[in-house]
This record gives structure tokens, sequence and C-alpha cells, in this order.
């Protein structure tokens, strides 16, 4: 499989690497900005190597700009600008097959499947989400986060997320969803659904390990893209 990567942060090196160790070929990285890369490097006007496929862990600026002019099948795992980046996704669906997730991780769309399970057995459970990861991540909450709030939100409509109790001088209401956010060190990612009851809790946690498991994820995704006709694809479809 020949991949071309937007964007070359740290997971897009890991997907280099782990692409190449699996027998794919890395054709190209698309850039906002030239540096010295260990791959031939493209700017958005350019015209493009010959791949199968595009694995997108970059900015939403490239990104959306990506997806309007890719002729090939996109793999997306940028999270910010979510609606507009799924909107852009589903205009281009009927030409390309374009996966989108907010977590390449199998791991988390099984956690977020449990959710869905789980919070209509649960309905009189208070519902806390805690999210861990490392100093250097800029936004908050994650998008995994969000996309745990929205399995959620789906089984239970009156849900109202709360992102700073500090100004709250009230017992908390039944629709309430604590949303809790740390930042420091190293940490890869952590996830948390705290169910909390009448003298009992319920906690489900995903604990990423090592940033393989979403590079590994979006190659994973990608060698059955590359086999799929147009569509708009998540995990649940794939």
């Amino acid at each position: 499989m020949r991949i071309l990567l937007a964007g070359y942060g740290a997971m897009n090196v890991r997907v280099a690497k782990l692409a190449e160790e699996r027998g794919h070929v890395i054709t190209g990285i698309i850039v906002n900005r030239q540096n010295d890369y260990p791959y031939p490097a493209y700017s958005m006007e350019s015209d493009w190597p010959d791949a199968d496929v595009i694995i997108d862990f970059s900015h939403p600026e490239l990104s959306l700009a990506l997806i309007s002019k890719a002729q090939l099948p996109i793999v997306m795992a940028t999270t910010g600008q979510k609606e507009n980046i799924i909107q852009a996704l589903h205009d281009r669906s009927a030409e390309l097959p374009v996966f989108f997730s907010a977590n390449m991780s199998y791991g988390v769309h099984i956690l977020t499947e449990i959710i869905k399970y789980s919070v209509p057995l649960l309905q009189n459970f208070d519902i806390e989400l805690t999210e861990k990861h490392h100093r250097r991540k800029v936004d908050a909450p994650s998008g995994t986060l969000v996309k745990l709030y929205d399995a959620i939100k789906e089984q239970r409509a009156q849900s109202t997320p709360v992102y700073d109790r500090t100004n709250i001088h009230s017992a908390r209401t039944a629709e309430e969803v604590g949303i809790n956010v740390v930042r420091g060190g190293t940490i890869v990612g952590e996830h948390e659904v705290l169910f909390a009851g009448h003298d009992e809790t319920i906690q489900i946690i995903h604990r990423a390990q090592s940033k393989d498991i979403f590079a590994n994820g979006s190659i994973d995704v990608a060698e059955q893209l590359i086999n799929r006709p147009p569509g708009y694809y998540t995990f649940d479809t794939l």
C-alpha cells in the first residue's frame, strides 16, 4: 500500500515508521511549511505523488483544504473543527471512500459502544467524564471525550455538559454530565466514565499506553478503506 501523509507531527512520524515496518511505502507528506523531512514534501498546491490512500493526522486548516482536493481514499484523524470536517467528508463521500474517527484506537470504539449499552441501564446514576493527556496537548476537552459525551447524549437526550463547577452554588441536577480535564507530564491518553449511584459506583476506563495504538489503528483502517466503494465510513460501518 502506498500512503500519502497529511501533516508530519508526532503521530504521522509514528504512522510512517509502523507502516514501513508492515511493508507499506510512504510516497510523501503534505505540509503547509517546508522543512527538512525524511520524505518528499508537497504543498496543498503541488501535484501530489501517486498513492493508494491519505492518512491525515494534521490540523483543520490543512485537513479541510485536503478533503476538497483529494482524489483518493482519506483516513481522517484530525479532530479540531469536527463538525466542519465531518460535513466536508460527507460532501466527498459520493466520490471517494472516506473514514473519520475522533480516536483511532479500536479499544476506544468499544468503550463508546459499552457506554451506549450502559446508559439506558443506569438511568438513575450520575455521570462524570474525565480525560487525561500530556502537558503539550492543546485542545480541551479531547476529541475522544467529546465522542464519549455524544454517545451519552444519544442515549440520554436531556444531558447537559458542565465544564466548571466553581461558580455553581447548588446541588447537581440529574441532567448534568461533568466534564473534567487533566493535563500533565507525558500521559498518552486516559478516558474514564464514572457512573455514580446510591451507595455504589461503576468506573469504565481506557488507558492508552503508547501512541502506536492510534498509528496502527489508522493503518488498519487504510488497509480496509482502499477496497471499499465511495462512502462515509466509521468503525461501525467499515
